[in-house]
């Protein structure tokens, strides 16, 4: 795997999400709180960037803001209409602060 730098850890708020450039790839990183997680930043139904909806820790999913799509942030699968279509997630880890991600090689490129 290839993992690239995404952000500091501490640019990602506890149950937030900043969006960033990885490799040419429009990511998602959200912060819960015990986890971070790489998904694109592109919801499947509508083409809107996901790192402009809520987060929601207790569920673990992100919520499109234009028709309240939701992704699972571990698997990609939509969990509420009308998205269903499931998005990529991709391998990330925090190293020395740094919030690293691989973007060749998505968790669910089986399902894609």
């Amino acid at each position: 795997m290839t993992y690239e730098h995404a952000c500091a850890l501490d640019a990602v708020p506890t149950g937030g999400v900043v969006a960033v450039d990885v490799g040419g790839t429009e990511v998602a990183i959200v912060r819960t709180l015990d986890e971070v997680y790489a998904i694109r930043d592109e919801c499947s139904h509508a083409a809107i960037a996901l790192s402009e909806g809520d987060v929601d820790t207790d569920a673990c999913e992100i919520e499109c803001w234009l028709h309240g799509s939701r992704f699972d942030l571990r698997s990609g699968k939509p969990t509420g209409l009308p998205a269903y279509e499931p998005v990529p997630v991709y391998p990330c880890k925090v190293e020395g602060g740094v919030v690293v991600v691989d973007v060749a090689h998505p968790l669910n490129e089986t399902e894609l």
